[in-house]
């Protein structure tokens, strides 16, 4: 009999090393389960209402009175709007969803070329619009290695690509993308793509953004 691959989450396999968690409170019980299902009604509401800004990582920390979230994004102004009116809208929006304060800080993201959601979300943008993942790819594989501070990024890309009848695979890579190293640190996204007369795609992108030479947590 046939053995499957052992497959471990980039990101969870470098919890506590060198990765932090996106959610940062604690429960007991029952309440554990809730919170859970809050933040994910919370992040759900970010990247309806704040896409257009490429939202890199939404980090959420709770207190006993207050919600407090991190936004990174690409584009910034995009959040903010005129006078701070976007912001202001989307704040009260989640303290609707979240039935309690919420205190929204927005991040820029320096180099969003280097950043694997935002890679991923931008290749599946291409191929939704008709763009050849091998082009696609190599634009941001280019992009990503020309900024000078990475080792290296993958790419992975299946689906029925070109519309072929039968789904297959097809990888890119550009460097050194270690997958079981655990002092490297290394940024992973997986989107989807709805290609037309093509159907879905699957992107996976990986970053490696080199070695830490301590164990500390981003």
């Amino acid at each position: 009999m046939a053995r499957g691959a052992h497959k471990v989450h980039p990101i969870g396999f470098r919890l506590g090393i060198n990765k932090n968690w996106k959610s940062r409170w604690f429960a007991k019980g029952t309440n554990y389960g809730d919170l859970f299902l809050s933040d994910n009604e919370l992040r759900k509401v970010i990247e309806e209402k704040i896409k257009n800004a490429g939202v890199a990582s939404v980090v959420i920390k709770r207190s006993m009175s207050k919600i407090s979230i991190d936004v990174e994004v690409a584009r910034p102004g995009v959040v903010i709007g005129k006078g701070g009116e976007a912001i202001n809208k989307l704040r009260t929006e989640l303290s609707r969803v979240a039935k309690q304060p919420v205190d929204i800080k927005i991040l820029e993201v320096k180099k969003p070329e280097i950043v694997a959601k935002l890679v991923a979300e931008s290749i599946a943008m291409q191929c939704e619009r008709r763009v050849l993942p091998k082009i696609a790819a190599q634009r941001a594989i280019d992009a990503a290695m020309a900024t000078n501070s990475i080792e290296g990024i993958a790419i992975w890309i299946r689906g029925r690509i070109r519309g072929a009848e039968i789904a297959n695979i097809e990888k890119y890579q550009e460097g050194n993308v270690p997958r079981h190293t655990i002092r490297k640190n290394i940024d992973y996204a997986f989107v989807e793509a709805q290609v037309p007369a093509a159907g879905k795609h699957g992107i996976k992108v990986w970053i490696n953004k080199g070695e830490k030479n301590s164990y500390s947590i981003d």
